[in-house]
């Protein structure tokens, strides 16, 4: 009898962990998945099963396209402006003549641990047309005129590039944190390769699960001409406003399937399963 309370104790004391997993995830996610092969229009009618078809209807759905485009748009932008630019930032933070080196590290790291939600309300005052930092004490001085940057569809998307840039730079300079530019290529570039390899994975993850600020920045439908429209704003809407719950399950797991191809195609351009 002991031999079997020492036994069945240590998962007794696990077991909520797995409990709450089950209910909170397990079951969710492979719900989503059953939903996803049902046409379901409303919480409470009756699920009629179609197959394929939810998924077969996002390659002729316009809006999913456009979601799509924006939110890889999005993710390049992250590779393309954002990593070069935090690991240009890590080799500032480790120069012998920079002073006060701790706190510019948490000056840039701040932004990561701010709310959402207050970064889209501080940079809608940044970007107002009128009042806003960027018309009235940079452009409106050089006498260039004012840009609607949330509202032309072609500002509204380098717009929420530009918050992404504030905000996450900070953080992944704080990952790399390189040594001096002569030891830079030869040493400490290999080295950082588990980190790059970090960064630009949850860069792309990342990108792709963009929600809060894009969509209090210019709505859940992305603005002009769905300018800023992200595809988890996309399912949000076919889900909670249009309550095609089985659509949107479909949404979703277009999503994780989108995300785990560029995650292994990353990966494996970036060597991770070359054995060495």
């Amino acid at each position: 009898m002991r031999n079997l309370q020492r036994r069945v104790a240590p998962y007794l004391f696990i077991s909520p962990f797995f409990v709450g997993y089950a209910i909170f995830f397990l079951y969710p996610v492979l719900w989503g998945l059953y939903l996803s092969f049902f046409q379901q229009n409303g919480a409470t009618s009756t699920p009629r099963f179609i197959g394929l078809d939810n998924y077969g209807a996002l390659f002729s759905d316009p809006l999913f396209g456009k979601a799509l485009f924006n939110t890889t748009y999005y993710a390049l932008a992250s590779i393309v402006l954002i990593v070069p630019a935090a690991l240009a930032l890590a080799i500032l933070f480790t120069q012998p003549w920079l002073r006060m080196r701790e706190f510019f590290r948490l000056f840039f790291f701040v932004p990561n641990i701010t709310s959402g939600i207050v970064v889209a309300l501080i940079f809608t005052l940044i970007f107002n047309e009128q009042f806003g930092l960027l018309n009235s004490y940079i452009l409106r001085p050089l006498g260039l005129p004012n840009i609607r940057w949330l509202r032309d569809a072609a500002f509204i998307m380098p717009s929420i590039i530009l918050v992404g840039l504030w905000r996450y730079t900070g953080v992944n300079a704080l990952y790399f944190l390189a040594n001096k530019w002569q030891l830079f290529f030869h040493i400490t570039l290999p080295l950082l390769r588990p980190v790059l390899i970090f960064v630009l994975t949850f860069a792309v993850i990342g990108s792709y699960n963009l929600f809060a600020e894009p969509a209090l920045l210019v709505g859940l439908e992305g603005g002009t001409r769905n300018a800023g429209l992200f595809m988890t704003m996309y399912l949000y809407i076919t889900g909670f406003r249009l309550i095609k719950l089985g659509y949107a399950s479909a949404i979703g797991y277009a999503l994780t399937l989108i995300i785990i191809v560029l995650a292994a195609v990353q990966l494996k351009l970036l060597g991770v399963f070359r054995e060495d």
